[in-house]
């Protein structure tokens, strides 16, 4: 299973960036980890902090990946056209936030990304890119 792992603006700073929400460890760290963990799948990753590259990221992924992961950071709350290209690849897509959005700040709790993504794991710090991997596996043998 070939899977793209898409993080948008500022996830480039985890570990670096407000520790005490999204701990200390960098976020290229962990997805080595993730790779190690699914030895089965071809794991790509990608991260800008551009809106339309994001866009051009997951277009591109129609014809090359069985699923992504995609931690669209801010733009969950404001991308309607990052939503429209989710809906759009014809792949499933499973949305992570590393902090839980329903408990930070009120503009946080809605996101258009979701409700494109076949799943959303909010919350769950680094560890739900693993659940989503996961997801996407048991999406696939159905």
């Amino acid at each position: 299973m070939k899977i793209l792992i898409v993080n948008g603006p500022n996830l480039n700073l985890i570990g670096k960036r407000e520790p005490e929400i999204y701990g200390t460890q960098s976020l290229d760290e962990y997805l080595e980890t993730v790779k190690q963990r699914f030895p089965e799948c071809s794991i790509d990753t990608f991260q800008s902090n551009h809106e339309g590259v994001l866009i051009d990221k997951l277009q591109e992924a129609m014809d090359k990946y069985d699923g992504v992961v995609i931690n669209p950071g801010g733009y969950a709350h404001t991308s309607i056209a990052l939503a429209d290209a989710i809906r759009a690849i014809g792949i499933p897509v499973v949305e992570v936030h590393i902090s839980n959005i329903y408990e930070r700040e009120e503009y946080r709790h809605h996101s258009y990304t979701a409700e494109a993504a076949v799943n959303s794991i909010v919350g769950h710090g680094l560890e739900g890119y693993a659940e989503a991997i996961e997801i996407l596996k048991k999406n696939q043998s159905h």
